[in-house]
């Protein structure tokens, strides 16, 4: 009797570790290209998140999970496609962080998740034709549509007195949907819109787009760009020429880079881009700082998120497999049941294995409406004596 009980009990135990797996998890942003600055800081919390909830222990049946780098360079949908399809055949990831930036966002939802069954959380894609792309229910993500975000500009700039505003984006689904959101918005409230043009990344010389926004005019140039690419250009251009000297720069556009490159004459322009003031930020900010980034970098906060969310919801699931586990993201997020904020994650996970359900705050307030994407709030940002400084949310 004692033999079988203690082969029963060896039988118990090899059956536990059956179940634990090692669990990949693509982490699928623009390591090159033009939000490249952004990058770290983004990897490192949808990383942070991984390693705490593998740290604990308690992931399903003690499985851990492990992060896996693919670089989408955020402008080459071939290239974001070729990334992301070596994540699933070769590295047969269970769930992708990303993408980051919407055209390629776009392109691999349809070319890969979708044929693949693959779950996507973006923490970064924004534009607002993401929101009624077909998705199969596998696309979701944690940064809010440029739809609201026209809006939210829109009302900076009447606040600050704009009365007219020269408007260029980056040639791409990004830019063009963010503009037009901005263009319509400001004309709501009564602004005008002198010029709605797009430039295109990676030139030497923006000398005649400065020539061609300078001559329709306006009290300030709206550059809905990318930072580390054709927006900066614009900007140096800008002021090189004496075109403009204070400009308003949405979510692609605020990042340390900018202000580092462009030097004090960026001072007095401001912009916004998503963030929250949430319990959960604070808490985010400081786990960050303890373990060497920022913390309060564009986009980071949202991509400790969304990788949050996809191994909550396979604990929710008791599953790995995206079709089983899809359709809990947005319960997570949402619950009702016991707010989980950074840092709690563990919790989050022994709440869910006995059943108990979970509201997913994080480090954004996560709340998804709709198809699954982030109502959101948005940090207002204000460049003074060479840095950008928060000066209020919305």
């Amino acid at each position: 009797m004692k033999k079988l009980l203690i082969a029963t009990a060896a039988s118990a135990l090899m059956a536990g570790a059956v179940q634990a797996e090692e669990v990949k998890i693509g982490v699928l942003i623009g390591f090159t290209g033009p939000i490249e600055s952004l990058a770290p800081a983004m990897a490192a919390g949808a990383e942070m998140a991984l390693k705490e909830l593998s740290d604990s222990g308690k992931f399903l049946d003690g499985s851990t999970l492990v992060p896996v780098r693919a670089d989408t360079t955020c402008g080459d949908s071939a290239a974001g496609t070729a990334a992301a399809e070596r994540l699933i055949t070769a590295d047969q990831v269970k769930g992708i962080m990303g993408a980051d930036c919407s055209g390629v966002t776009g392109a691999i939802l349809q070319n890969v998740a979708r044929p693949n069954g693959m779950v996507m959380i973006s923490p970064s894609a924004t534009s607002p034709a993401l929101t009624t792309a077909e998705d199969d229910g596998l696309f979701f993500r944690t940064a809010p549509s440029d739809a609201r975000e026209g809006e939210v500009m829109a009302d900076i700039l009447v606040e600050k007195g704009v009365k007219s505003i020269a408007l260029t984006y980056t040639n791409n689904d990004y830019g063009k949907g963010l503009a037009e959101s901005i263009a319509a918005a400001f004309t709501a409230k009564g602004g005008t819109v002198t010029i709605n043009t797009a430039h295109e990344d990676g030139k030497a010389d923006y000398s005649a787009e400065v020539a061609a926004l300078a001559s329709a005019g306006g009290d300030i140039l709206v550059v809905a760009g990318y930072l580390d690419q054709g927006g900066k250009g614009i900007i140096q251009a800008s002021l090189d020429t004496g075109a403009f000297s204070t400009f308003g720069l949405p979510g692609g556009m605020i990042g340390d880079s900018l202000p580092t490159a462009i030097g004090e004459g960026l001072t007095g322009s401001y912009g916004q881009i998503a963030g929250s003031d949430s319990e959960g930020a604070k808490k985010y900010e400081e786990m960050a700082a303890a373990a060497g980034f920022d913390g309060t970098s564009a986009y980071s906060p949202e991509s400790y998120d969304a990788a949050a969310l996809i191994a909550l919801a396979m604990q929710a699931a008791k599953s790995s497999n995206p079709a089983d586990y899809k359709g809990k993201i947005m319960e997570i997020a949402n619950g009702p049941g016991e707010k989980i904020y950074p840092g709690e994650l563990a919790k989050g996970l022994e709440l869910l294995a006995a059943g108990t359900a979970i509201d997913y705050e994080g480090a954004t307030a996560v709340t998804l409406i709709g198809p699954g994407e982030s109502a959101g709030r948005y940090r207002q940002i204000e460049i003074k004596d060479g840095k950008n400084e928060t000066v209020g949310f919305r």
